[in-house]
């Protein structure tokens, strides 16, 4: 199971970060949060004993206010009471888990990097090749590096030709 952190980050840090995104979305319902609280109710009792779940499934408090009272509450309970809740949502949201903008941030920094880097190296050969001029290659074959959405496409061209 993939950890929902980088870094030296904990469960506790990012439950912090991706609390506000929790309780605006709209995929978290009732039946939702009531299913994480009995999940960690029944799998810890000593993080979420039975008066507490009590308390988290009470409908006549709206759900926001009872995820947001719960989210507090698993922070306060320490690091592994802030892991279970988020294997928790992974089993049972896993749509939501994966959009959690800590979970978000981890799989575009790699992507961005990598999509600046290759663009670097990719006008560093064109300079190279083109003998300090990068409008035109030469008759080397040159790279241009062009990263597009969550793909890295390389594209060539051959003598004469203008990259664009």
């Amino acid at each position: 199971m993939a950890a929902p952190w980088s870094g030296s980050d904990g469960y506790h840090v990012q439950l912090q970060r991706d609390s506000q995104f929790l309780c605006s979305d709209q995929r978290m319902h009732t039946e939702l949060v009531d299913r994480l609280v009995l999940q960690l109710n029944r799998t810890n009792p000593q993080i979420l004993t039975d008066k507490e779940a009590q308390r988290f499934r009470n409908l006549s408090v709206p759900t926001t206010v009872r995820l947001a009272e719960l989210l507090v509450h698993l922070q306060g309970k320490g690091e592994e009471a802030c892991h279970e809740f988020y294997r928790g949502l992974q089993i049972h949201a896993y749509n939501v888990y994966f959009n959690l903008p800590t979970r978000v941030s981890r799989r575009r920094g790699p992507l961005f990097f990598l999509s600046c880097f290759s663009l670097a190296v990719g006008l560093a050969l064109l300079y190279y090749y083109g003998e300090g001029n990068l409008s035109a290659t030469g008759p080397f074959l040159s790279f241009s590096v062009l990263g597009l959405g969550s793909e890295v496409l390389l594209a060539h061209a051959k003598d004469g030709s203008k990259i664009q």
